[in-house]
């Protein structure tokens, strides 16, 4: 019996059971579509990444004798829609089954259910044998508590996958390093360069052009420079486990001028897509740390598996169970539109600066850029997380909406309500300037409230606070800020909060 076999983009999995063994009777379907590209708009090297990575997955499992149907693209037989193509290739092929691993977004799974209902022949779905969890297993973890707070579900998670334990104790004697994970970095130790893959992307450029796909950022396509194969993806591992481990805890929250990678692994675009799983990084890792481990301190890699092992598979984990409903959700009622500088990169508020323009550069930054200066910035402007939302899904290399949405209407914007973060993750210029060298090279004074030359972040913050009192009255974890606000003179709040509204009503005049 011939079967169709579905392959999505961030599906890129080559230790799939799919692939145990080769039958001619199996056709792997992959198609480049019109559906995928404009649903949002996307950055250019995003695109170009997820392309490149598609084009290389279908070479290197064809060289192993599996049978692709691949549509670029531009070809001529791509139909650009998925319900489209799959009808169109199951007619052609007279194949009587279709296949597919269960898609990671919402709004594809939702598509493929219906698109099996109307199919003429039998279908049937499986995992993507990629997480450690399953869809629902989170909102079965959390039935009848009253909050999910990830440190529980990270230590169920090291608990059942035997990860850093001792018996049933952390290695190290503590389950969470956080505290030693918050050092500035400020010039030393010295980061070495980031791993680069050279390559010349002409091509890919050449058809988004003549497709007329909207793109936003910038590419160099004679050095595009992201790992989108499975060798490249391990190299960058293995680089990550010998020059950036050690000091990665120390430095994960830290930001800088003049390196934007730090001590980040930049692995993220390589799980997402599942060209290396959570287990294949945490293995290599952790391998890498106990034959190291005179020279390699716990709280890097502490620090590093909770990334994985506890906030990845939670994110996942709050989307299954929150979805539909959550991409909806806007408890605070934020209502404003992003500032032109999203965009551009173009404001004296140098933190956004650096952070808005290497996004654009580069389709990057690491999360205290996107929770703690433009995440930061745009809940206390508070803009509409519909646009924030699309901001960060487009703009980012990495994102995909399982795992940005979670991060950002969730734990970023607080739209949720705190289903995800039991407090607003804001803060005046103090905490940028404790965390970065953004402060001091910066048209505004970090210490300063109001005047002219006053940081921005410090009258929307007392201003933020103030307007949604109401909302953390009776949120514990608020209580000290709130109590400060309650005790501030009446007059000197009035003055922030006009400071506020003046920056509010013109975002791009700063």
């Amino acid at each position: 019996m011939k079967t169709v076999r579905l392959i999505l983009g961030d599906q890129l999995n080559q230790n799939h059971s799919w692939f145990n063994s080769v039958d001619d009777e199996i056709i792997y379907l992959m198609a480049e579509m019109r559906q995928e590209t404009d649903y949002v708009k996307h950055h250019i090297q995003k695109v170009v990444a997820f392309f490149l990575a598609m084009r290389n997955f279908k070479d290197d499992m064809s060289a192993k004798g599996h049978q692709f149907i691949y549509y670029t693209l531009n070809d001529k037989n791509n139909l650009q829609q998925l319900n489209k193509i799959i009808s169109k290739v199951i007619e052609e092929n007279n194949a009587e089954n279709f296949e597919y691993q269960l898609p990671d977004e919402f709004r594809l799974d939702q598509q493929l259910q219906q698109i099996c209902s109307s199919l003429q022949v039998t279908s049937s779905h499986y995992d993507t044998e990629h997480f450690y969890t399953t869809r629902f297993e989170l909102k079965e973890f959390y039935q009848g508590k009253k909050q999910m707070v990830m440190e529980s579900f990270y230590r169920m998670m090291r608990k059942k996958h035997g990860i850093m334990m001792n018996s049933d104790q952390p290695e190290g004697g503590k389950w969470n390093y956080d505290q030693s994970n918050r050092n500035k970095w400020k010039g030393q130790p010295s980061i070495p360069h980031e791993k680069e893959f050279i390559k010349n992307v002409e091509d890919i450029i050449q058809e988004l052009t003549k497709s007329n796909v909207e793109t936003i950022g910038v590419i160099n396509p004679r050095t595009f420079a992201w790992p989108v194969t499975k060798k490249e993806c391990i190299s960058t591992l293995d680089y990550f486990c010998n020059e950036l481990l050690p000091y990665f805890g120390d430095y994960q929250d830290a930001m800088h001028d003049d390196e934007k990678f730090l001590f980040h692994s930049r692995l993220s675009f390589a799980m997402n897509t599942k060209i290396i799983s959570p287990k294949e990084v945490i293995d290599t890792v952790l391998d890498h740390y106990y034959e190291n481990s005179n020279e390699i301190e716990i709280s890097q890699v502490e620090g590093f598996v909770r990334q994985i092992l506890g906030w990845r598979e939670y994110m996942r984990g709050i989307y299954w169970k929150e979805m539909p409903d959550y991409q909806h959700l806007n408890k605070l009622n934020n209502k404003n539109k992003l500032p032109d500088f999203f965009w551009t990169g173009e404001t004296k508020m140098n933190c956004l600066q650096k952070a808005i323009g290497q996004s654009l550069d580069s389709s990057y930054a690491h999360h205290i850029q996107r929770l703690m200066v433009i995440g930061n910035f745009a809940l206390l402007t508070q803009i509409d997380p519909d646009e924030v939302d699309k901001w960060y899904l487009g703009v980012y290399i990495d994102a995909i909406e399982w795992v940005e949405i979670t991060n950002t209407r969730g734990m970023s914007q607080f739209a949720d309500g705190g289903i995800v973060a039991t407090k607003p993750y804001v803060s005046s210029a103090n905490y940028i300037n404790k965390m970065s060298s953004y402060c001091g090279n910066c048209h505004y004074s970090h210490t300063n409230k109001i005047g002219e030359n006053a940081c921005p972040f410090n009258s929307l913050y007392w201003n933020f606070l103030a307007d949604k009192k109401e909302h953390f009255k009776d949120n514990q974890r608020m209580n000290m800020m709130m109590a400060l606000l309650n005790k501030m003179d009446g007059n000197k709040l009035a003055e922030i909060q006009k400071r506020a509204a003046s920056i509010i009503e013109n975002l791009d005049a700063f």
